[in-house]
């Protein structure tokens, strides 16, 4: 019996698993010795023996090293077809924000967000309620929206650490639809890639074709995304040459055979696992060589489909829907080759990375938040951690805001290109308050210098007007955005601009006299 909200953590590494790097690793440490031993009596001086011990030492502790200068960050993943609905009051139960783990990065895939044709389109000039949502209770957590795409009622969104915006780059986005042949958006995927410290990533999230008959249907409209979603950079053109991909959404595959009865007893007494046999997507994974690629944790939730809205109960309408694991999490390790390491822990490698750079993804939490009532579908979760070395971890650009700010008169802020990167006209600085929301969110900007090749190394001064600057004290950030990257690739430490005298003057603070407020 599975426990709903604890799993066995599922594993996969893009290059091997933790076990199989250590043996390797201390047998050819052992080699290293051996052969070190063997020289130890062919020398004839003792400043031969000290050299050569030096030498094989250094090249052991490189080896070792290889293998543990990694870090973990932590990957929260939603997915959930809201039927329509306007957005909860609170989803910080969705988002876990009380969990005593901080989060890196949040991805959250929604599918049936309202798309009547009045809404789509207000939506298109506005954010929507549910990226609204989304944002103002995370970015007091200081989580900023780094990104998102739709395609009508298909919503995927990218929320990360202010820390790690600058190593978050070549952002791009696409959209498939598969609905009425192709020509309509209600079904099919939308996807986000980009670059995490180097390491390429790409999240997919899809709304499959309905009903218990469409499994193969299914299928073919997952191969036909696949095939048509492009992206414009030479070494990740298409979704599967990204090292970790993550599939997930409305995938709409039922629970085949089983009557009524059987399923919902079995769902009452938690015996998940009689129900295993007969996914749909289970068993199209023992023919299907592309799902053969796709890893997932256990199903040890309740079937996420079809509830009555607000309870916890299974339809109970005239159409009575059976039961069905329709929302899923899946993830994909480039080029990889199942082997199970010995714990119980699903473990993958790949053959074309240098396993100086491998990516481990662990997954802790698989998981349902049947609290949630405002849809027939019932939000899955699902929390990750990704262990990489990074590739990267030097930004793009420095930037600093010099002397003291104020809007009594005009600010100096400087930028030093760091690594040569491909530089706009579009590129600008904005100011940003702490707890902004998104790239956009600035109080005002300024453009680079345009006017002028820009060295390496090169510090370039840019003066801010006193009149874009706030009047009130608070604390602020600068960020350097690449039109080219669509992200922020930079960002200063933070400081505090002052309260201007003109606050006073127009009225914005209270004047004190004697103690007492005027």
């Amino acid at each position: 019996m599975c426990d709903v909200l604890d799993i066995s953590r599922a594993r996969s590494d893009s290059t091997s698993s933790t076990a199989s790097q250590s043996t390797s690793g201390r047998m050819i440490l052992r080699q290293r010795i051996a052969q070190l031993l063997t020289c130890l009596e062919d020398l004839s001086s003792d400043d031969e023996a000290n050299e050569e011990v030096s030498r094989t030492l250094d090249e052991a502790f490189h080896l070792c090293g290889r293998y543990t200068n990694k870090e973990s960050f932590r990957l929260h993943m939603v997915t959930w077809n809201v039927g329509t609905a306007e957005p909860p009051a609170d989803v910080r139960s969705l988002l876990q924000l009380d969990s005593h783990l901080t989060t890196d990065l949040y991805v959250i895939g929604l599918q049936e967000v309202n798309a009547a044709p009045v809404r789509y389109v207000s939506d298109l000039i506005y954010e929507d309620s549910w990226s609204r949502l989304l944002m103002d209770t995370l970015a007091p957590n200081g989580y900023v929206k780094v990104t998102s795409v739709r395609m009508q009622g298909l919503l995927l969104l990218l929320f990360a650490k202010q820390v790690h915006l600058p190593f978050i780059r070549d952002i791009q986005s696409t959209y498939t639809r598969t609905g009425l042949f192709g020509y309509w958006g209600n079904k099919g995927g939308v996807s986000v890639r980009f670059s995490f410290y180097g390491h390429l990533l790409c999240f997919l999230n899809c709304h499959l074709a309905a009903h218990m008959n469409y499994a193969l249907q299914r299928m073919d409209e997952f191969e036909y995304i696949l095939d048509t979603q492009d992206f414009d950079l030479y070494n990740t053109p298409h979704v599967l040459d990204h090292k970790v991909v993550f599939w997930f959404g409305d995938l709409n595959f039922r629970i085949a055979d089983h009557g009524m009865h059987f399923l919902r007893s079995s769902i009452n007494n938690g015996r998940f696992n009689l129900l295993w046999g007969k996914d749909q997507l289970t068993m199209m994974k023992k023919n299907e060589p592309l799902l053969q690629e796709f890893e997932e944790g256990p199903l040890c939730f309740k079937p996420t489909f079809k509830f009555d809205r607000f309870s916890e109960t299974y339809d109970t309408s005239g159409k009575k829907r059976k039961p069905a694991w329709t929302d899923r999490i899946l993830w994909r390790i480039k080029s990889k080759a199942i082997e199970n390491d010995g714990s119980g822990s699903i473990a993958s490698s790949a053959d074309d990375e240098d396993d100086e750079y491998l990516v481990k993804v662990i997954q802790d939490m698989y998981t349902c938040d049947v609290s949630y009532g405002i849809s027939d579908h019932k939000p899955v979760i699902g929390t990750f951690r990704l262990e990489m070395r990074k590739k990267v971890d030097t930004p793009l650009v420095t930037l600093t805001a010099e002397g003291l700010w104020s809007a009594d008169e005009d600010a100096t802020l400087t930028y030093t290109i760091m690594e040569t990167f491909e530089a706009s006209t579009w590129d600008w600085i904005g100011l940003y308050k702490i707890g902004f929301r998104s790239p956009s969110d600035y109080i005002s900007f300024a453009w680079v210098k345009d006017d002028e090749v820009t060295a390496n190394g090169e510090v370039v001064t840019i003066i801010i007007s006193k009149d874009e600057l706030p009047l009130l004290a608070g604390d602020y950030v600068l960020g350097y955005y690449s039109s080219n990257m669509q992200s922020l690739i930079a960002s200063s430490p933070t400081f505090q601009i002052l309260q201007s005298e003109r606050a006073m003057m127009e009225g914005l603070i209270p004047e004190n006299i004697n103690g007492f407020e005027k």
